[in-house]
């Protein structure tokens, strides 16, 4: 059935473009000169007279447009004979180095052959030879002689122009009875698609109407530019008529991507027919790549950005798809239609898909995209977007909003049982090596050993402990430091807070904050041996790491009260990370608890206020 309904609405498209294109194209210029209109209302016209300068001024300007080039045209016709010599000789020279050459290649072939074979296998391959010759040559085109009098060239005339007047005609009257109605229009369209929710279509509007006038606005202001530069570059290179390939060089623009690149290579031919020799072309097609460069690098970039909402890959297929429907114009109009489908995907439930194909939008999120990557084994595209991510944030931000809920997808899939054994170890693998690449921890053993042993140990927090151990030794780093600069970091007890605990040392480190990843043993194993190296109260925070605070609070809150029972100058955080689905009351701190962390980056804050003077 969807089928069938699509097929019929691709009919109806193409049967109807003639009809369709004018008015589409006037709607988009209602939506792109209603601002105008607005403004010379503004400025004490009535609307009928705003909307009458706003079409003449329009119409004006593409009259005058159209005439600059059609003189353009007309001169360069009549100066083309003058090339005619110079066009022969650079196709001579284009055939002998490509045709000529394959031909020069086949008759030492035929030698070859010939001198192998027998005397009639000779006498034939000369034969074929002569037959080869003979069909390459290619008759002259002979051109039928022109028939009829003057009046049948200008019917000739009339009738190639009547096709682009008429529907000149038919966009301009439809033009004006849009803006005429432009607020009525609006009413209208509200009404029909959103229904009580008056609300979400207004916005939808006024998005769709923002979005437009603000591409058209900067896109015609890139692109005058970009013809403005072309202009005067090729004038001063001597190209002969620059203002023709400055004005096509504007308007080809419209078209996406590959516009500017015809208009370049218009350009190039003619440079290859004016001069001898090849510099005239290479100038004109390096002013063109250096233009474009500059342009879409720089200026696009700081002037719009990604004001569109399009995803380039959107842009390119909506091209295809609408050249191949309604040919030329439905190139041009591409992207603003395109543009009407995403807007209206943003704000039309029913209409999501064209936001999630065609926007620039992420499909997934960060965490989603960490976590897929993570069951594919993918680690090396993990850490690329993170150190993306890291060029502007820091790596506890990264942890709170990537990290810790690509890690609570995972914990959730595991509980129902959604992941095999296969993606299980793929990700410990990568959740591994992307923990040990962004915290800066050095592997003590080489990435194929260390493989290994992550698929055998079920605990990753147990193990990234064990690989800073073996670099550092038991006690993570030496013992003898300043006094009040050492922060521990415990879990609750729970086997699987060990991984965030581990983090969060990472983190910690990560802002050069000597953090150990402890637990209540190795703080009493401490105690009784008391080395003689290590610092007296070398301990000024604590952080008890809970993660699920519906059921891991008393648990976490024993641990908090026997480490203020066995340091008892030191400052105890409580770090209760957020959950995915859940967001539970936090509970009362007790006396054991001097204050709460409810993010990594905050643990991180305060670790720093209390350990960097």
């Amino acid at each position: 059935m969807v089928i069938i309904a699509t097929g019929v609405l691709l009919a109806l498209l193409y049967l109807g473009k003639d009809v369709l294109v004018p008015i589409i194209l006037a709607v988009i210029l209602g939506l792109l000169m209603a601002p105008f209109v607005r403004r010379l209302q503004r400025l004490g016209l009535g609307h009928a007279y705003a909307v009458f300068i706003s079409v003449l001024v329009l119409a004006l300007f593409a009259t005058g447009l159209m005439t600059v080039i059609g003189s353009q045209i007309v001169h360069l016709a009549g100066s083309l004979p003058q090339y005619e010599r110079t066009i022969q000789a650079k196709l001579q020279i284009l055939h002998d180095v490509t045709i000529g050459r394959l031909q020069a290649m086949r008759g030492e072939m035929g030698k070859v052959a010939g001198a192998l074979g027998a005397t009639s296998g000779a006498a034939g391959a000369g034969q074929n030879a002569s037959a080869m010759a003979t069909s390459a040559y290619v008759a002259p085109i002979q051109l039928p002689p022109l028939s009829g009098g003057p009046w049948d060239a200008i019917r000739g005339v009339l009738s190639s122009l009547w096709s682009p007047l008429e529907t000149a005609g038919i966009v301009l009257v439809v033009l004006v009875f849009v803006l005429l109605e432009y607020e009525s229009l609006r009413d209208r369209f509200i009404r029909v698609i959103g229904g009580t929710d008056l609300r979400a279509t207004t916005v939808a509007i006024n998005d769709a109407g923002g979005r437009l006038s603000r591409f058209f606005v900067s896109q015609f202001s890139v692109n005058f530019g970009v013809g403005f530069a072309i202009w005067l570059g090729l004038a001063v290179i001597g190209l002969p008529n620059a203002l023709l390939w400055g004005v096509l060089t504007a308007v080809l623009r419209f078209v996406p991507y590959v516009g500017v690149w015809l208009a370049a290579l218009l350009a190039g031919l003619l440079a290859a027919a004016v001069t001898p020799g090849w510099s005239l072309m290479l100038l004109t097609l390096g002013l063109f790549a250096l233009v474009e460069l500059v342009v879409s690098q720089l200026v696009e970039p700081q002037l719009y950005g990604h004001a569109t909402g399009l995803s380039p890959l959107a842009v390119v297929v909506a091209a295809i798809f609408w050249s191949w429907l309604w040919g030329p114009m439905g190139l041009v109009l591409s992207t603003p239609m395109t543009l009407c489908l995403v807007v209206a995907g943003r704000h039309v439930r029913a209409l999501t898909l064209f936001e999630i194909l065609l926007g620039d939008a992420p499909a997934l999120t960060m965490p989603q995209r960490f976590y897929q990557r993570a069951l594919s084994g993918d680690s090396d595209e993990i850490i690329a977007e993170a150190r993306v991510f890291l060029r502007q944030k820091s790596f506890a931000r990264y942890c709170d909003v990537v990290l810790l809920p690509a890690l609570q997808l995972a914990q959730m899939d595991l509980r129902q049982g959604a992941i095999n054994p296969d993606q299980l170890h793929k990700a410990r693998a990568a959740v591994v090596r992307v923990i040990e690449t962004l915290g800066r921890e050095t592997p003590a053993q080489p990435r194929w050993r260390r493989r290994t042993s992550v698929l055998d140990d079920d605990n990753i927090g147990h193990y990234l402990r064990q690989q800073r151990e073996r670099i550092s030794g038991r006690w993570q780093g030496p013992l003898a430091v300043a006094p009040g600069s050492i922060v521990l970091c415990l879990s609750s007890g729970v086997r699987e807070d060990d991984l965030i605990t581990e983090i969060l040392v990472r983190v910690l480190r990560d802002l050069h904050i000597d953090a150990r990843h402890v637990s209540i043993k190795d703080i009493e194993a401490f105690q009784q041996e008391r080395p003689p190296e290590a610092t007296p109260n070398a301990v000024s925070m604590v952080h008890v790491v809970i993660t699920d605070i519906a059921n891991e609070w008393e648990p976490g809150d024993a641990v908090a009260k026997e480490v203020r029972q066995r340091l008892a100058q030191a400052t105890i955080v409580a770090v209760l990370l957020p959950n995915l689905l859940e967001a539970p009351a936090l509970p009362e701190t007790g006396p054991h608890v001097d204050r709460v962390a409810k993010s990594f980056e905050e643990a991180a804050q305060f670790a720093i206020e209390k350990t960097i003077p």
